[in-house]
């Protein structure tokens, strides 16, 4: 095969990468041009004929499908403000017990972020800690960070629960009780943990701490025991009894119904059509009718061809040979003992995945795993660790979780002074190389016992 080619569609590969880490432009700008380019270049350069159909059938349409349902029900339920009301309740019922507000607000919104996207739960739940914390007059700071650290780990609970999930389980068929019964264990043990160490280490020091913003969303001085009542009213306002728990109801049918059928395509399009049907929205003629045009001019679609992107560039790579030289490398590398290389793999995409994004990671990754396991590794313990490393691996840089972030952005906006970048790194880079560790442990008990 062409070095010249391969060394061009790298190229273009990086060019992705790249525009992953400038927030000044537009990424998927970049993402699409480089697959144009790379694929008309594999199409025009190739050794091996290749059809113009073959570049469509590449792309993982079950994927595609499902991340349009799942956003889409997302969508919905913001628009009804469901989580915002159970966030409401939450704050509501524990607005005189800082440590049970902090272990129940923590929970919830991991849990949350088990099933939706965790930039959408940061930015839910950042606002109404916020609140509560001010008119409870306790720092912010403990609760800030033990949200912000469990939702990195919620993914690993479920096979939707991250973007990288989702293109792993389809590519190895795992369903939902695959991923309850291989990681719920380390999800449960690596919540709690890092729960009691923030519990006993960092919120204990602030719970006789009297905390008062010094000023508002605008940098601006604060009055005495004033509080920024407009930026949080959806405190103040619940939404109807019958909407909040006929959403709730459809939940609920949604996430068993991704537990017993293994088929994630009918599973969002049916969830997909009963969120539609359960919130119709009102007519200018008063009348209310299922709209499901509406909500999807809600979505975002840009990780949607971000996705096409990569799956059509991973194609360009396995046509030019890069994919093979690759395996070889990684193959050649491995240790032969299941353990050893099961830790090899949690390393080495923890690494990876600590400075590219965890996408591409996953796409490059997925045909290693496949050649490992068709030479006769177990699967299990392999699959456990490629989860757990490209979950896990962005976490030591607040740059590399989108909700590390938000959560950032936030407190810098509502003058949350306990909370800033270098206590992020440090506290968040400390509690992923625990989960690590643990990650480590988790295998070793899962090879050594069942394997």
């Amino acid at each position: 095969m062409s070095l010249f080619l391969q060394i061009f569609v790298i190229g273009c590969f990086i060019v992705v990468i790249l525009a992953l880490f400038r927030e000044e432009i537009d990424f998927l700008t970049y993402s699409m041009a480089a697959m144009l380019v790379a694929a008309t270049a594999t199409f025009l350069l190739s050794e091996e004929p290749i059809k113009l159909e073959d570049f469509f059938l590449a792309i993982e349409w079950p994927v595609i499908f499902f991340l349009i349902a799942l956003f889409t029900i997302v969508a919905i339920l913001e628009e009804q403000q469901i989580f915002q009301e159970i966030a409401l309740r939450i704050t509501k019922k524990f607005s005189t017990n800082t440590r049970g507000f902090f272990w129940v607000i923590c929970l919830i919104s991991t849990f949350s972020a088990a099933f939706i996207e965790d930039l959408s739960v940061a930015m839910i739940f950042i606002p109404m800690i916020i609140s509560t914390s001010e008119k409870m007059k306790i720092n912010p700071t403990p609760i800030l960070l033990g949200m912000t650290i469990c939702i990195n780990i919620a993914a690993t609970l479920t096979p939707f629960g991250s973007a990288q999930n989702i293109i792993i389980a389809n590519e190895f068929t795992l369903t939902s009780s695959w991923f309850f019964i291989n990681l719920g264990l380390y999800f449960i043990i690596g919540t709690l943990l890092t729960l009691f160490l923030l519990d006993y280490f960092v919120l204990r020091k602030h719970l006789k701490e009297i905390w008062i913003p010094h000023c508002d969303e605008f940098g601006e001085p604060l009055e005495s025991g004033h509080i920024r009542e407009h930026e949080f009213i959806i405190l103040e306002d619940s939404i109807e009894h019958k909407v909040f728990y006929r959403n709730l109801g459809a939940l609920l049918i949604f996430f068993t119904l991704l537990i017993v059928i293994p088929n994630i395509v009918f599973v969002g399009l049916f969830g997909m059509l009963l969120f539609v049907f359960i919130n119709p929205r009102r007519r200018e003629s008063g009348k209310k009718k299922p709209d499901i045009s509406y909500y999807l001019k809600k979505v975002d679609f840009r990780l949607v061809f971000f996705f096409i992107s990569l799956f059509v560039l991973v194609f360009c790579f396995e046509k030019v040979g890069i994919i093979d030289i690759l395996d070889d490398f990684i193959v050649n590398i491995t240790p032969n003992n299941l353990f050893l290389l099961s830790i090899f793999i949690l390393l080495i995409t923890s690494i990876l995945s600590g400075f590219l994004d965890n996408l591409p990671v996953t796409i490059l990754f997925i045909p290693v795993i496949e050649i490992l396991v068709g030479t006769g590794f177990s699967s299990i313990p392999l699959l456990i660790a490629f989860i757990l490393g490209i979950n896990l691996g962005g976490n030591f840089l607040p740059q590399g979780s989108a909700a590390d972030m938000m959560t950032l952005e936030l407190s810098n906006k509502y003058c949350v002074d306990g909370l800033n970048y270098k206590k992020l790194l440090k506290i968040g880079g400390l509690f992923a190389l625990l989960h690590i560790i643990l990650g480590i442990v988790y295998l070793a008990v899962i090879v050594f016992i069942f394997f």
